[in-house]
């Protein structure tokens, strides 16, 4: 379960990115964060990942409560919780295999384990028979689809993605939205994006904001600003 309260965030030359934000998003959710640019949607983001801390309010992962100052297991909030940029940030060094595996061989998982869970996460977003290959081998569409298996590889409960199709082609996008549709139900999934056709396709959570406010809240709707 994810839970903001009352949060607020006021960077130090007055911008604020949030205002007051309260909302809920039960475990094995699917939502949208939806608004134009500056709206919000990326600072929620990184106060889940817990790269910026709230000017005020609490915000509750799982067990924990993320929010203090003192709190001591952001590693272990980092372990439950695969990230996706619009920009892929996959190593361009490693293979299709090694960047999915990367975050399990940091944490020294039983070598067993990790093919297994690699081979799997390959299978969902159709990488089977490219785990060699290396990304500048690979289209835009493919790249998304090694960042998506790195991310829900291994244990983590909760999916992230920043403008996941941003960066793609209005197919390609469709494609990679039917790799998301595989995690409904399975995985708590919060995508911030621009792409109106996809929000209103799925009609799933939708939480609207606009200049850090929070302005709606529907759960099954479409893309509203």
């Amino acid at each position: 379960m994810i839970v903001f309260e009352k949060v607020s965030k006021k960077f130090p030359l007055g911008n604020v990115a949030l205002d007051d934000i309260s909302f809920t998003i039960e475990d094995n959710e699917f939502a949208f964060l939806v608004g134009p640019s500056g709206a919000g949607k990326t600072t929620i983001l990184k106060l889940l990942l817990r790269e910026y801390l709230p000017t005020s309010g609490a915000i509750k992962v799982n067990d924990f409560t993320i929010t203090p100052k003192h709190f001591n297991q952001a590693e272990k909030l980092r372990r439950a919780i695969g990230m996706i940029f619009q920009d892929f940030k996959v190593l361009p060094e490693k293979n299709v295999f090694e960047n999915t595996s990367l975050s399990l061989k940091i944490t020294g998982t039983d070598e067993d384990f990790i093919q297994k869970e690699v081979r799997q996460a390959l299978e969902l977003v159709g990488l089977t028979k490219k785990e060699l290959v290396f990304p500048s081998q690979l289209s835009a569409g493919e790249l998304q689809r090694v960042a998506i298996a790195r991310a829900i590889v291994g244990d983590r409960s909760i999916i992230l993605a920043d403008e996941p199709t941003g960066n793609l082609d209005p197919k390609t996008s469709w494609e990679i939205i039917k790799i998301f549709k595989k995690l409904v139900g399975k995985r708590t999934v919060i995508i911030a994006t621009h792409n109106t056709d996809i929000v209103n396709s799925l009609q799933k959570r939708v939480i609207v904001l606009k200049e850090g406010k929070l302005m709606k809240d529907v759960k099954k709707g479409g893309y509203e600003v």
